[in-house]
């Protein structure tokens, strides 16, 4: 089963040296929606589009594709 992954916004955030709140307050998006990415959860494309406009960045700049991981004991 494959997932959209978050790690590079959070990456990038860190490189920017900006926090959520900053995210939200430049983007418009809720902290709703900021929660959802934090679990990497499905969010609109209109979040998407404001979250990369703020960051003046590209939809793959922000996340993935990724496969998920199977727990083994």
């Amino acid at each position: 089963m494959y997932y959209f992954s978050y790690n590079k916004l959070w990456k990038l955030l860190i490189d920017r040296g900006w926090k959520k709140k900053d995210l939200r307050e430049k983007s418009g998006i809720s902290s709703a929606s900021i929660a959802k990415l934090g679990k990497d959860g499905n969010v609109t494309t209109e979040v998407l589009l404001k979250i990369c406009i703020a960051l003046n960045c590209d939809i793959s700049d922000i996340m993935e594709i990724v496969k998920e991981r199977r727990i083994t004991k």
